[in-house]
């Protein structure tokens, strides 16, 4: 079934975006990799097939126009999310199967991201790997393996679809995400991926264990259908 373009919501307060994420301040080890799908995760919708080129920026690049007029963005809370990962030293990689690879990567060099020093750059400049083409993620993966020498067991991987986990056959931990990638869905996956190696010294039934401070909305469990 076709899936319909989503707007997003209202934007949070940029006080609440500034906040560090939960998981860079609790002193408990961090992936080294963050890899994130760009369809219905880091933007809300499928840019081989809601995007009409040519694509021009709006006049602050937090947006661009197709050639029908329509807008496109990314999800409210992403800019900051790729703020914290970069001014954190954290790799990021893009992992999509699009068939519009090139208008996938023009984008994100026309959406712009405000850093930790308030300087506005292209948000391709926030990422260290870019594998965007048709294919398995899996090959997706082993190039981003080849590339960066960072052991798969040390990426985390943000995904819609549930096909997807077939990575965590080579040892990455994929997060399955409902809404897009939030401040919650990043503390989220990084609490299962400490869970999945061992690095969570918490107890497993500990009060916090299943709930983000800065989590706006529930978190959902996962479904496998």
């Amino acid at each position: 079934m076709a899936r319909k373009l989503v707007k997003s919501n209202a934007p949070p307060s940029a006080s609440s975006l500034d906040t560090p994420l939960q998981c860079f301040t609790d002193s408990l080890p961090l992936p080294k990799l963050f890899v994130f799908d760009l369809d219905y995760t880091l933007w809300p919708f499928w840019v081989d097939t809601h995007v009409t080129p040519p694509i021009k920026a709006s006049p602050d690049h937090s947006s661009a126009k197709d050639r029908s007029g329509e807008s496109y963005a990314f999800y409210n809370e992403v800019p900051s999310i790729l703020a914290q990962l970069k001014s954190n030293g954290i790799k990021v990689g893009a992992a999509s199967r699009t068939s519009a690879p090139d208008l996938g990567r023009e984008m994100l060099r026309l959406l712009h991201v405000t850093d930790a020093d308030g300087k506005k750059k292209k948000a391709i400049e926030f990422f260290d790997q870019l594998e965007i083409y048709p294919g398995s993620k899996i090959t997706h993966f082993n190039k981003l393996q080849k590339s960066t020498g960072i052991r798969y067991e040390d990426m985390l991987f943000f995904d819609d679809e549930a096909r997807n986990r077939n990575v965590e056959s080579l040892g990455v931990k994929m997060c399955l995400v409902r809404d897009g990638v939030n401040r919650s869905e990043i503390n989220r996956g990084v609490r299962e991926w400490r869970q999945m190696y061992g690095h969570d010294t918490k107890s497993p039934t500990s009060p916090d264990e299943n709930i983000d401070i800065d989590a706006d909305t529930p978190i959902k469990a996962d479904d496998e259908n």
